[in-house]
């Protein structure tokens, strides 16, 4: 399992549900926890997901509702 971090410039429920419903559509996304207060977004998902189609879609959001979004940090762990 792979843990990738971003900072989403989150505003509100509607914002963080967006973010959920737009990762939550990529295959091998297995959980998505997102913090609006913060602006974090935590996704763990299988290694065959990558950062960078993650930020893709989430930056066509962003661009879309004038929010930023950018990756934090990516971590591979131990299964």
């Amino acid at each position: 399992m792979v843990e990738t971090r971003f900072n989403v410039g989150m505003t509100c429920g509607g914002c963080a549900n967006a973010v959920k419903r737009i990762l939550g559509k990529i295959d091998g996304v297995e959980s998505i926890e997102t913090d609006v207060e913060s602006k974090a977004v935590v996704v763990q998902h299988d290694p065959s997901v990558t950062p960078e189609l993650m930020l893709e879609k989430l930056k066509k959001w962003g661009d879309a509702s004038g929010k930023s979004v950018e990756m934090a940090n990516y971590m591979q762990q131990q299964a």
